[in-house]
């Protein structure tokens, strides 16, 4: 199996372990996005929170130049953790929401 097809393989069984977690309050579901064809995979949190609605990108990950770039995280524990307990090494994981000048600093790859 090629570098892109197991990164794609561990990203979308990370996320979708997300999907199975039920929210403690409201009616909020937590649904995957995946596009396999342009390598970004999303989960999009949506629904109620009593009155107010609920929509938003709660991960998005995306496979640039043979790269995982972690472009979002809202998990409480951070994606990143998951990848690399899933076979991703630290060195092929960008941190894309940290500044370009953060990244050296942060134990994950630059770009």
């Amino acid at each position: 199996m090629d570098t892109i097809t197991h990164y794609r393989n561990v990203i979308q069984q990370v996320l979708l372990e997300y999907t199975k977690t039920p929210y403690a309050r409201g009616d909020i579901q937590c649904k995957p996005v995946f596009d396999t064809v342009r390598n970004s995979f999303m989960l999009i949190t949506e629904g109620w929170d009593g009155v107010r609605r609920i929509h938003g990108c709660l991960v998005h990950v995306e496979i640039i130049d043979e790269k995982v770039w972690v472009q979002r995280d809202d998990t409480d524990r951070g994606i990143t953790y998951h990848l690399v307990e899933s076979g991703v090494p630290k060195e092929q994981i960008v941190l894309g929401f940290h500044d370009p000048k953060v990244r050296p600093f942060t134990g994950y790859a630059v770009a």
